[in-house]
Formats: structure tokens, sequence, C-alpha cells
């Protein structure tokens, strides 16, 4: 009896040569759960960004000749997912891509890659915010930290939020277009949420977490890799998003006293933690 064909994902994102980030975490976790997965580098980094010193080459003339070979040979992909996105010229290309292929049915998956910590990324500019609010009005999920929530929302960026503000920066997320939506690193009143809105009609939900005092680059990349693998088997963003949580919060702790960090995670060496569990 032949298989059943495999799920095929575009990952869109940039490529590391020293360190686990982006694509070199994605393409494994997403092998892992048994999808086929493609890849489209928007730009090859030296190492991660961590250690100060680093060299980015602009992969979008690449990317305007692979789309255009890619049509012609007909490829087709039942999901896409987006990430670090380098210019302007780059995000409408990701964009009509995204907007073609959707109408054969494929979903979009936005990371909307700007900052973090309340702070703009170096050389993300109000540009940069306004390409990829076009971007999130085609997702069928987005996933921003509550930094690029706020940016997205036109909000105020804050240490900490209340429930009816992070309502209100959902809602502006939906009104973007984006038919769900899920926000990480929310501190809400004092406590740490990653929230959940499933549609427009529907309440935020939120998920508390204990923040672990350790940064390793990456882990919004694993998080959306595993999260976009649950979603497409279960087609539940909240049970995919329970699921991620728990699994990723092992992986982090697996790596607690890993001498140098700006590595990342070695996610080859984890990826039994990542499994298709219920919620």
């Amino acid at each position: 009896m032949a298989d059943k064909k495999q799920t095929q994902i575009l990952l869109i994102n940039d490529m590391a040569g020293y360190g686990k980030v982006a694509l070199s975490v994605m393409i494994p976790v997403l092998s892992h759960l048994r999808f086929e997965t493609f890849n489209l580098p928007t730009a090859l980094v030296s190492n991660t960004l961590d250690y100060g010193q680093f060299d980015i080459l602009d992969t979008t003339e690449y990317m305007e000749n692979t789309l255009l070979v890619w049509k012609k040979l007909m490829f087709s992909f039942d999901a896409i997912c987006t990430g670090f996105i380098v210019s302007e010229r780059q995000s409408s290309l990701v964009y009509e891509y995204c907007k073609e292929q959707q109408k054969s049915g494929t979903s979009i998956f936005v990371d909307p890659i700007m900052g973090d910590d309340g702070k703009r990324y170096n050389g993300v500019t109000n540009q940069v915010v306004t390409y990829m609010k076009r971007l999130c009005s085609i997702a069928d999920v987005i996933v921003p930290n509550i930094t690029e929530a706020c940016f997205l929302s036109e909000y105020t960026v804050k240490h900490t939020y209340s429930e009816p503000e992070i309502e209100v920066i959902a809602n502006r997320l939906h009104t973007l277009g984006a038919k769900s939506v899920v926000i990480t690193s929310a501190n809400i009143n004092g406590r740490m949420f990653t929230v959940v809105k499933s549609s427009p009609k529907n309440s935020c939900i939120l998920l508390p977490y204990e923040e672990i005092p350790v940064r390793f680059p990456g882990t919004g990349d694993i998080f959306m890799a595993i999260v976009v693998g649950h979603y497409l088997k279960l087609g539940q963003i909240l049970e995919s998003v329970q699921s991620t949580m728990r699994q990723l919060e092992k992986i982090i702790y697996a790596n607690l006293h890993d001498t140098d960090k700006y590595k990342g995670i070695p996610i080859e060496q984890f990826l039994e933690e990542i499994n298709d569990e219920k919620a």
C-alpha cells in the first residue's frame, strides 16, 4: 500500500553558519514531526547576532530567481512559514508568493521578527513594521512576541499589561487580517503568559508559565516550528501552543548549564522531547 503523501512545508527564514537559529532549528524539528521541509533563505548569516560581530548576505536576488524557477517547475506547498525578512523588496516578494500559493489552499504562518524586550532589532524601521503588517494580513496564524504585537497593533510598548489591554492588542492584530493570533512573552499584571486568540470572535486565553532565567537565541524559532507542526496535525491552535510550551520548557531546562549559550540549543539532540502528544 502506498504511503500517504507527506505534508510539504516551505520555510522562508535566514540561515546562520554558526549557531542554531532560524532554518537550522526549524528544519530538524519539522522533519522529526514527519513533514517534508523545503527552504528559501532570506539571508546567510555568519553566526548568531548575540556574539556582537557578524556578517549578513542579503539573498533577495537569489530568492527572486529561485521563485521564477519554482513557478516554471510548478512546485507548490501545503504550508509556508515566514520568519526574518531583510528588506521591503524581499517582503513584497514573499507577500506576493504567499498570496499566490494561498489561492491553492496553502496555509500561511508568520513570525513577524522585528524586536524584543521593548526594543526594535538593529535596522528595523517604521517601514519594516508597515511591510510586516501586510504579510500578517494574509496569515492563518501569526506568532509575535509582545513587543512585536505592540509594533503591529500600534500600541504603546510597556513592561506589563492588563488583560483588557491584551484583548485590545489581539483584536487589532485580527483587524490586520490574521485569522489566529499567538502572542508570546506577555507580562500581564506581573506574571508571564502566552496569549492565544484563535479567531476574531473568541476571547484571549492566557497560558501562564514560569520564566526561566536564561537566554538562548533561536528559542522563538523552535517554538514557531513546533506550533506549526502540531497545528498542521491537530488543527487546533490552543492545544498546539499548550503542547509546544510543555515540550520547549523541557528542552530549555535540559540546556540550562550550556557554557556558550550564544550558540543556541543543539536541537537535534533533543528531538525526542517533541512529539504528537495531545494537550
